[in-house]
């Protein structure tokens, strides 16, 4: 069951508050920063923490941010949320993510921190998703101050791991993320901090880009993506990290891949949790994940030796067979504690892909340790294929997690292995083979694997994905030729999980997978005549790692003006064949009781595509943010929609701002994309 979480109001140092505290940098820029600290940090000045994203701190992560900044201020600390340029109530625009800007900011917000009578010289930077993008690469930089960072829900490869692409395949998020930052980045600063609101806010709708098409467009693993990609040359990362991941979240590779390849003391904890801090995630079980920061802080900001540098390399979360649910607060599981990365308790079990028979073409196969004459298998998947699949970050339990797969497994190229007799556990990132044609010079292939219940449940334990084009090169990639057939591997996700007995290991592929990933220009024909699956089986019987139970600082002081609602729903139309997934969220309406601020945002997104024709393939996103107080309101409303051809991609948005009732802005963006490798 859950541990409960505590709440701390008594630390062992009394905090104070600044919650705007300005940072002019070289240009004249004004940063923005909320910061708590030790009243008494002037005469025994303190290590600094910085944690900074666009997400704004006056109302955006100020939930979360009260649980965590004071909790670290208490003890000893000045923990800092800084708002970057272009956002919330700091000056300047933004133009993009992870721009040079934005990471030459970030070194010199922490030199001057360090330079701050009330600091004593050593900083540490922390963040989940952005922040933990940006604190990485920040650490990448090597500022002289940064002496550790925390990175949770962070990758990497921004091309490989992120919301653009994944195995090259073009990702339906990176549009979704477009229209999120279209509103995210068009609200106004605070009145009550900015007498100067409207100017910044016109200036900065005025600036405000439309990114979708500009990530689309980048169809390769060019210069664009290897900026912000520390696995370019992990050699510079000497600043210890601590990184985080969830199982349920599509940032997990990060750990394994840092704890692998960095040379600067890195550990790794991987749970059940979605995009989220895990001592307030799900599912659960949640952990003390502030106690564990401190630990990390204590030894590498303050030189105290808390054990934090002995910890096992790898800890993670081994998920147990369960029935499937989307929305699950928490999974059964075990943790175990694993002293080195790769691990000597993993051992790599080879599997073929079998017809069961001799040759012949098959709709279903098996997984079998011994290898089988050829065969002929196709994958011609439906474009319905994938509305079970969840979403790419999902933060929370509105069915934003897999579902069932027995519904895109019955439209899937399937092979199913043996009834097991005794629990497989595993621990590590599967490698798929496969001998494959394609009839189309575009495509790709999506692999599912699964725990299949004696019942007929398909719980997706990791999945995978390969761009064709991307075959040979992600920098340099070429189209198929048709019918002829090519030599593939990839990686699947990394995973934790321990399959029950009675229960069966399943490989799926399919060629189709909305909305997770745009469809090709045309519905292709995949012919696969042999492959192998490597599986990494953990020996059963680690040590287990028993975390500390979830504590957090006094929750923010809130009325719920309006109270919101959720939905999440699969649609069909009989007479078109057209599948929608429609995702409605209505956050209400809010009003912090400290400083007056009313805040509000309402999301409605529609994926829609028919089944034969991946050409039918339209998402249309509108965003509502809301921001009142007194007689001032504003509000702006973002509007997106996406469609394709056989020869381009085409992305459209529209940006209204009002003041009260009256528009202030209006902006249509129109882009057209050409396809040249999705």
């Amino acid at each position: 069951m859950q541990t409960a979480t505590r709440t701390v109001t008594d630390f062992p140092r009394r905090v104070v508050e600044i919650p705007d505290m300005g940072i002019v940098l070289a240009d004249g820029c004004r940063l923005s920063a909320r910061v708590w600290m030790p009243e008494d940090a002037g005469a025994d000045p303190v290590p600094a923490v910085l944690e900074y994203i666009p997400y704004r701190k006056r109302d955006g992560t100020l939930p979360r941010d009260e649980m965590m900044h004071p909790y670290v201020a208490g003890h000893g600390y000045a923990s800092v949320r800084v708002d970057m340029r272009g956002n919330g109530d700091s000056d300047g625009l933004m133009t993009d993510e992870y721009t040079e800007q934005e990471l030459a900011d970030a070194c010199e917000v922490i030199a001057w921190l360090a330079a701050q009578p009330w600091c004593s010289g050593a900083v540490g930077m922390m963040g989940k998703s952005w922040g933990g993008f940006n604190c990485l690469q920040t650490a990448f930089l090597q500022p002289p101050a940064l002496k550790a960072v925390i990175s949770v829900c962070s990758t990497t490869d921004r091309f490989a791991d992120d919301i653009h692409f994944k195995g090259g395949c073009l990702l339906g998020e990176n549009f979704g993320w477009g229209a999120v930052m279209l509103a995210y980045s068009s609200r106004p600063p605070d009145p009550a901090l900015r007498a100067d609101w409207r100017e910044v806010w016109l200036a900065r709708l005025e600036a405000e880009p439309w990114l979708a098409p500009r990530w689309a467009a980048e169809q390769s693993r060019s210069a664009y993506w290897k900026h912000g990609s520390v696995c370019e040359d992990y050699a510079r990362m000497t600043v210890p990290v601590l990184s985080v991941g969830g199982w349920a979240d599509n940032y997990m590779n990060t750990v394994s891949a840092l704890v692998e390849n960095v040379p600067a003391p890195v550990k790794g904890i991987v749970g059940p949790w979605v995009h989220q801090y895990p001592h307030t995630a799900v599912p659960g079980p949640r952990i003390g994940f502030l106690q564990e920061a401190l630990r990390w802080w204590d030894r590498w900001l303050k030189g105290i030796d808390t054990g934090a540098g002995e910890d096992p390399a790898y800890r993670a979360y081994i998920l147990h067979s369960e029935p499937p649910d989307a929305s699950a607060p928490h999974r059964a599981g075990h943790w175990v504690a694993e002293a080195e990365w790769p691990p000597a308790r993993v051992a790599w079990q080879d599997w073929s892909l079998a017809s069961g028979g001799e040759g012949g073409s098959l709709r279903r196969g098996y997984l079998e340790r011994e290898e089988r004459a050829g065969f002929e298998a196709v994958i011609a998947t439906p474009q319905t294929l994938g509305m079970e699949a969840g979403e790419f970050f999902p933060m929370g339990l509105n069915a934003e997690m897999p579902g069932d797969q027995r519904r895109d497994d019955a439209l899937s190229l399937c092979f199913d292995g043996p009834v097991l007799e005794a629990p497989l556990e595993l621990l590590g990132a599967a490698r798929l083979e496969l001998r494959i044609a394609s009839d189309k010079p575009l495509g790709f292939v999506v692999a599912r694997l699964c725990d299949v219940a004696p019942d007929g449940a398909s719980v997706r334990i990791a999945h995978g994905m390969a761009n064709l084009c991307h075959r040979n090169s992600r920098e340099a990639p070429e189209p198929m030729v048709p019918g002829e057939a090519v030599d593939l591997a990839f990686d699947l996700d990394q995973m934790g999980y321990r399959l029950a007995p009675g229960h069966r290991l399943r490989l799926a592929l399919s060629n189709s997978y909305w909305p997770f990933v745009w469809p090709s220009p045309e519905a292709g024909r995949l012919v696969v005549t042999g492959g192998g699956l490597r599986l990494p089986v953990h020996e059963q019987g680690a040590a287990e790692w028993q975390p500390p139970a979830p504590e957090i600082a006094a929750p923010w002081k809130h009325r719920v003006l309006r109270p919101g609602r959720s939905e999440r729903r699969v649609e069909s139309d009989l007479l078109s064949g057209l599948q929608r997934l429609v995702v409605v969220e209505d956050s209400g309406e809010v009003e912090n009781l400290d400083h007056g601020l009313c805040t509000g945002e309402s999301l409605t997104e529609i994926w829609e595509i028919g089944a034969e024709d991946p050409l039918s393939a339209r998402a249309h996103h509108r965003w509502e943010q809301r921001l009142s107080r007194g007689d001032w309101q504003v509000r702006t409303v973002a509007e997106a929609g996406m469609t394709g051809t056989s020869t381009h991609l085409r992305m459209v948005a529209r940006l209204t701002a009002y003041e009260g009732e009256t528009v202030v802005f209006e902006r249509n963006y129109e882009e057209e994309v050409a396809r040249r490798f999705v």
